[in-house]
């Protein structure tokens, strides 16, 4: 497993809720490749709860969105927007939970179109939470222009 480096870290005005380390209410993702795979480790607290010591079904949304985006990140070298996601939550996700893993990869690409699959697995490896999704992906020079996209790397490529 490699880990991704985050090229946005240290950019004037990035503060993404779910992956600046910059953002003091945010989720501080982390994203790692293995194989056709991105991953993602997080630990639940009790700040994003619905009820009480269950995580919000919006943080669990939230977690597979952002995934999803990485993964175009890494896997297609461009960037893309959510154009929909269908999420479907079989078991509560406890707010004490020691840690959940966020995998997601490519399902298919049709033109500018990216069919994602995604799931969340709590600590004793049970699926917890899936989502499958649409992005539409952005020309590489208007990811350049627009969205500061220089590529992206793991550590080992760096």
């Amino acid at each position: 497993m490699k880990k991704i480096i985050n090229s946005w870290e240290g950019l004037d005005g990035y503060m993404c809720f779910a992956c600046s380390p910059a953002n003091t209410s945010g989720l501080h993702m982390e994203f790692y490749e293995d194989g056709e795979d991105i991953v993602a480790f997080w630990k639940p607290d009790r700040r994003y709860q619905g009820w009480l010591h269950t995580l919000h079904g919006g943080i669990q949304t939230t977690l597979m969105d952002e995934l999803g985006g990485w993964i175009v990140v890494r896997k297609l070298q461009t960037t893309g927007v959510t154009s929909k996601l269908e999420a479907k939550f079989m078991k509560s996700i406890s707010t004490e939970e020691p840690r959940l893993t966020i995998r997601g990869r490519i399902k298919e690409k049709k033109r500018n179109a990216v069919f994602i699959e995604t799931e969340i697995f709590n600590s004793q490896q049970e699926v917890c939470s899936r989502a499958d999704m649409v992005y539409f992906t952005i020309p590489p020079e208007k990811a350049r222009e627009e969205f500061h996209f220089h590529g992206c790397k793991t550590e080992d490529e760096d």
